[in-house]
């Protein structure tokens, strides 16, 4: 039976849809760690073996105050992450881990992009904070034939969470985007929803953005798979077939189980 670990915590979620989520995945020892245990057993080691890992956390975040303060994950942590993706083995990324690690920048060159909650620099260029816009419904589409992509539809419905963000399109494979308009006027900002003013965007002037919800990449000169995927934000998303579709073919992908 092939191994997944999978990590999770550092952003709210609601655990036993996501765990019937999980269960939907097709023959898999599952190892679920949640934070801060996550983050010290990865540093032990526990990721290098795995057939697959996915990242649906959120680390590194203080919320408190009506502000968020950061941190680096251990040096621990790192070197275990590293050491996996340089033994060529990958991972797949989803939702919310985008926006994990903020004082880490390798770890977004490696996930290809980066949710920030609060201004800051990105290679070297200052950005705004990123947008979120919750419980967006629209049409998915296929632009890959790839095995993540296997046995989807070319456009299907889906029904999310969509962030406004700094994505690395030029050193990713694009696999699925959305139909949905990435401009400031249809997201908020994500400081001001910390800061206590949800759902507001005044003030914030985001430029246009990618609209990449999916996306595959390579990792070091061993090219370790990765694979981001940014669905993931609710029960509804969770249920949806051809989420649960992609996720499946993405952890197989990442085992080296290709269809």
């Amino acid at each position: 039976m092939k191994s997944l670990l999978v990590l999770s915590g550092g952003h709210a979620y609601e655990r036993e849809p996501f765990d019937q989520l999980l269960g939907s995945l097709g023959d898999w020892d599952i190892n679920h760690l949640m934070h801060p245990e996550a983050e010290e057993a990865v540093a032990d080691g526990r990721a290098l073996d795995a057939d697959a890992v996915l990242f649906y956390d959120m680390g590194g975040y203080t919320f408190a105050d009506d502000w968020v303060t950061s941190r680096p994950p251990s040096e621990a942590f790192r070197q275990a992450i590293m050491d996996r993706f340089a033994a060529g083995r990958g991972a797949v990324a989803m939702h919310h881990a985008l926006a994990g690690w903020a004082d880490w920048p390798e770890w977004h060159e490696m996930l290809g992009g980066r949710f920030l909650y609060t201004p800051g620099e990105v290679r070297g260029e200052k950005v705004l904070d990123s947008g979120y816009r919750h419980d967006v419904e629209y049409s998915a589409e296929v632009v890959a034939d790839h095995p993540v992509t296997s046995g989807l539809p070319e456009n299907f419905i889906v029904t999310d969470e969509l962030y406004l963000a700094e994505i690395f399109e030029q050193d990713v494979s694009p696999l699925i985007r959305s139909d949905y308009e990435f401009t400031r006027d249809n997201f908020y900002s994500a400081a001001l929803g910390i800061s206590g003013t949800l759902y507001s965007r005044e003030g914030w002037d985001h430029p246009a953005a990618s609209n990449l919800v999916a996306w595959h990449k390579t990792i070091g000169p061993e090219q370790a798979p990765l694979v981001y995927l940014q669905f993931g934000d609710s029960p509804q998303t969770y249920q949806n077939p051809h989420v649960r579709q992609i996720l499946a073919n993405s952890l197989n992908f990442i085992a080296g189980e290709n269809p």
